[in-house]
């Protein structure tokens, strides 16, 4: 039964940095355009409108960075509650260890 609660922390670990690059790869992916000017692609018409698309998309890459840097800490959060669990367990079990085996070795006595 306890295999169906299992927590994997690598792959919490693989989620917080797929998160961490998303926020880097929407960054990139809008700015890819902002050193390009209407001399080099275009007109003057599309020159405004990539200046448009780059006020919009700020405006969105912001908002959509500070929703997954929160889910990231949230994440992290409980990764390190759960780190602090396992380890607890592993400290008690180890207890329960010693205290059975020096009841053993008394009771031999």
């Amino acid at each position: 039964m306890g295999e169906q609660f299992k927590t994997d922390l690598q792959q919490l670990d693989t989620f917080i940095r797929t998160l961490e690059g998303c926020v880097r790869e929407l960054n990139e992916a809008r700015t890819a355009l902002a050193h390009v000017r209407a001399d080099q692609i275009g007109t003057p018409r599309l020159d405004e409108s990539c200046d448009g698309f780059q006020e919009r998309w700020k405006y969105g890459a912001d908002q959509t960075k500070r929703m997954i840097d929160a889910i990231s800490e949230g994440v992290k959060t409980n990764k390190e509650a759960y780190e602090a669990v396992e380890e607890a367990l592993d400290r008690a079990f180890k207890d329960i260890g010693k205290a059975s085996t020096g009841a053993e070795t008394r009771g031999a006595a």
